[in-house]
């Protein structure tokens, strides 16, 4: 690519990172073009690689990343045309005859073959319709269907036998995970090469808006597939432990000790007691203890269980985790947290015990309300903070705020978490309005990004 062609290229290639929701700033704009002094623009991995370094700072943002720098910068027609020096013969290899050397290609790392096979597999199988505004799906599929994946991955595997006992058994296992690397690997080329045939039909912005998807931040909880809802998955966890000890941080550095009258006077001494500088006790600010209170109904049961998740791995930032999930009746469930291996253990447990259920497992906020007071509401002090999370649906049911308002005064704080769109609240069962009274705040929260915007707000 010519120096203008680079410079447009990134122009595109930003604004789409902006588009999708990857912070861009200036500075690092000019960083990235400067970067691209130092490497040779004819190498398209190592300009990626420069790219890469100067505007991604969140691992989750790489896939969304590549994908999106492989439209801007894509070569059209690929490396299809252009065969490996060893390998001016494969176009004439039918599908059979071509994994032979496909494999050795994937077992060598030789990424110009595996690149170049990938394009005669697309070219023959994927049967592309010129115009068609797609994001490619469905050409993939065609694909890898060619191939044999299975016998593929097995071909992959190491033809030495491995030993018995431990040993052989890590060493299966490493190779298996090796195979399904390589073959990943495939799958990413042939991708690749799907996206810049449509680049070259369509222009890399019009292929862009068709392949747009949600960051795992901005995954809505209500309409996540169970694809997104994976990925989601894997960045609660360390988003919890970055979480806790930014409200540990913050717990420390925003409240001050008592003034230590003592040592203020002594110090004053040394001056004839002008100017007096007042010294203050070291801070000891007593952790809050958290209670959450889960609607684990069908309707929501997502956005519960990744809440749920992350609240469990904020235990360390709170003096007391304690957890409580209703349908129409409620039961505290820290105790199964404790046992559980990890979140997907702990719904299990919980479906198995029936836990929220009363009568006939039907969002009731009102008896949920009703019957955590009961049971636990004088156990609240002014060091507990009281967090909901439900979408305030109550079936019709009596919403019973005034047991809310009760439970406000007890407590040090309340607050209340609603995955639904604030457009919805109030709509026909939903009584938001009359919990919102009683609370410290109400928040939408549809995203891990509006979580981890709310988590932020705790003291």
């Amino acid at each position: 690519m010519e120096g203008e062609q680079v410079l447009a290229a990134i122009e595109g290639l930003i604004g789409e990172l902006r588009t999708i929701g990857i912070p861009v700033s200036v500075s690092e704009q000019i960083d990235a073009v400067h970067g691209l002094t130092h490497v040779s623009l004819a190498d398209y991995e190592e300009v990626k690689t420069a790219l890469r370094a100067a505007l991604v700072k969140e691992h989750q943002h790489e896939h969304a990343f590549d994908t999106v720098f492989d439209l801007f910068f894509a070569t059209p027609g690929g490396d299809a045309g252009h065969p490996p020096a060893a390998g001016t013969g494969l176009a004439d290899l039918d599908d059979r005859q071509i994994r032979e050397p496909l494999i050795d290609a994937l077992r060598a790392g030789d990424l110009t073959t595996v690149r170049f096979i990938a394009g005669l597999l697309v070219d023959r199988h994927a049967r592309i319709v010129p115009g068609q505004p797609v994001a490619g799906t469905y050409y993939l599929f065609r694909t890898m269907r060619a191939i044999d994946q299975e016998e593929m991955l097995a071909r992959l595997m190491p033809d030495e036998p491995l030993g018995p006992g431990p040993a052989g058994e890590l060493g299966r296992r490493l190779a298996v995970e090796q195979a399904e690397a390589r073959l990943d690997r495939l799958r990413a080329e042939v991708e690749a090469q799907i996206r810049q045939r449509l680049v070259a039909d369509r222009g890399a912005q019009a292929v862009a808006r068709t392949l747009r998807t949600p960051l795992p931040d901005d995954v809505d909880f209500l309409t996540a597939s169970q694809q997104e809802i994976a990925v989601v998955r894997s960045t609660v966890q360390p988003l919890a432990r970055k979480l806790a000890s930014r409200l540990a941080r913050k717990r420390e550095h925003n409240r001050h000790g008592g003034l230590d009258f003592r040592r203020t006077v002594r110090r004053s001494m040394s001056t004839g007691g002008v100017p007096a500088e007042p010294i203050f006790r070291r801070p000891h600010p007593a952790k809050p203890e958290l209670l959450v209170i889960a609607d684990i109904s069908g309707s929501v049961s997502t956005f519960a269980t990744f809440t749920l998740q992350l609240v469990d791995a904020l235990g360390s930032a709170f003096a007391t985790v304690r957890t409580f999930v209703f349908v129409d009746g409620v039961d505290e469930v820290t105790d199964v947290f404790a046992k559980s291996s990890d979140i997907a253990d702990a719904a299990a447990r919980i479906n198995t015990a029936a836990s929220g259920v009363w009568l006939d497992g039907r969002s009731d906020y009102g008896n949920a309300l009703q019957t955590f007071w009961t049971r636990w509401g004088r156990q609240l002090t002014s060091h507990s903070t009281v967090v909901v999370l439900g979408d305030a649906r109550t079936n019709y049911h009596a919403p019973r705020a005034e047991t809310l308002a009760v439970i406000r005064q007890r407590a040090g704080s309340v607050y209340w978490l609603n995955p639904e769109p604030t457009t919805a609240w109030d709509s026909g069962d939903s009584v938001m309005s009359a919990y919102a009274r009683h609370c410290d705040g109400v928040f939408e929260c549809r995203n891990v990004r509006q979580l981890k915007s709310f988590v932020d707000r705790l003291d």
